[in-house]
């Protein structure tokens, strides 16, 4: 069999893959079972923040693996504890918990909000509200987190204790809260899954206010818009506010699994041992290349992707079979006159792998993407667009 067959015959049946065997690659180029080349903006979906086979990133890991792969949180580890660090000096958040993906890190924010409400409100406080369209993860939780319908069928009951209103509606969010105790309010700065819509700054300002005055906590889902993916470090950070708790995955492991759910000053001592646990969160390699990750996503950096996404949003937003284009910094959604599976295979039969969200073409690419290569891709795009 060939490895097409091989999946088919062995892989749950989860996916709907694109008939494309990946093989190697080298920072934003990828190579499948032909050689033939593709630009990658899609980047395993925001985690290989700085593309493929990342020299900094590998030494950084290997080197860690040739001292201590593993070892269980019964112990310290310095590379665990060094992240900690950078993230809370980076963000300003006082804790850090560490696991493997963004549904587990949103798990644990979810139950940090239900402790601290519970334990300040009453039992009747554990009540989480999150947007329509939002995508929190896949364990039954975060399935209840999400605000979209069609990833709650088929999987009911689901795990009880959310409420969703409409992005951007504070009308419909403050009936809500005053209809009933909240722990916590969740949100996206950008909605991803959702299809890469920015939350309004105005409506953003509101649910800081209506938090602040029924005691409500702010946990910004920065799974996939974080690490530097709209120009900011956390997307957050475009609305300047504070969240209480941020969660976050994907691009801080630059290509291994890791989820951090970071605790601000309300919730910084809200666990105590054996209220959460992970096998191999904090692990040292993980957090090794996380490190160096997170090291390199400066000032010069973001200003880099701020310039890649002003790039893309000149040449793409009043072009031909171009409906719209959303978004921020390098996650981006592109509304095409055509069906967004057309496109996407137009332009990976070109020679350029995007990605889709609902009904749009999504563009995430590594944030060093060289601009001639961004420059090629875009062309790619636009024609697979007017065509």
């Amino acid at each position: 069999m060939n490895i097409f067959e091989t999946d088919k015959a062995y892989v749950a049946n989860t996916y709907a893959r694109f008939p494309v065997e990946l093989v190697s690659g080298k920072g934003s180029l990828v190579y499948d079972a032909d050689g033939k080349e593709y630009i990658d903006l899609g980047t395993g979906i925001a985690v290989n923040t700085f593309g493929v086979a990342d020299e900094a990133w590998i030494n950084a890991v290997t080197s860690q693996l040739s001292s201590l792969q593993h070892a269980s949180n019964l112990y310290y580890t310095s590379p665990c504890a060094r992240l900690a660090e950078q993230l809370c000096m980076r963000t300003g958040m006082k804790k850090v918990f560490f696991c493997n993906s963004g549904a587990e890190a949103n798990e644990c924010a979810i139950k940090a909000a239900r402790k601290y409400a519970t334990e300040r409100k009453g039992e009747d406080a554990y009540t989480i509200l999150t947007l329509r369209n939002s995508f929190h993860g896949r364990t039954l939780t975060t399935l209840a987190a999400t605000g979209q319908d069609a990833f709650h069928q088929l999987f009911t009951p689901l795990t009880p204790g959310f409420v969703h209103a409409p992005a951007n509606d504070l009308a419909a969010v403050r009936e809500i809260a005053d209809s009933m105790p909240l722990a916590a309010i969740m949100f996206e700065a950008v909605q991803g899954e959702g299809g890469v819509n920015p939350l309004n700054a105005d409506f953003v300002k509101g649910l800081v206010a209506l938090a602040k005055e029924k005691d409500i906590l702010l946990i910004a889902d920065e799974v996939q818009c974080g690490n530097g993916r709209t120009g900011m470090l956390y997307g957050y950070m475009n609305f300047d506010m504070v969240p209480d708790i941020v969660t976050t995955a994907k691009g801080l492991g630059g290509g291994l699994p890791i989820g951090a759910t970071m605790l601000g000053e309300k919730v910084e001592n809200v666990f105590a041992p054996g209220d959460n646990g992970s096998t191999f969160g904090g692990n040292p390699a993980v957090c090794a290349g996380a490190l160096n990750v997170l090291s390199r996503l400066d000032e010069d950096m973001l200003a880099g992707v701020r310039m890649r996404s002003e790039m893309i949003f000149d040449r793409l937003s009043s072009a031909p079979g171009v409906k719209s284009v959303s978004g921020l910094g390098l996650m981006i959604g592109i509304e095409t006159e055509k069906d967004a599976g057309e496109v996407i295979a137009a332009c990976r039969a070109a020679g350029v792998l995007v990605i889709k969200a609902k009904n749009k073409v999504r563009l995430l690419p590594p944030l060093n993407i060289p601009t001639d290569l961004l420059s090629r891709a875009i062309d790619v795009i636009k024609a697979a667009c007017a065509d």
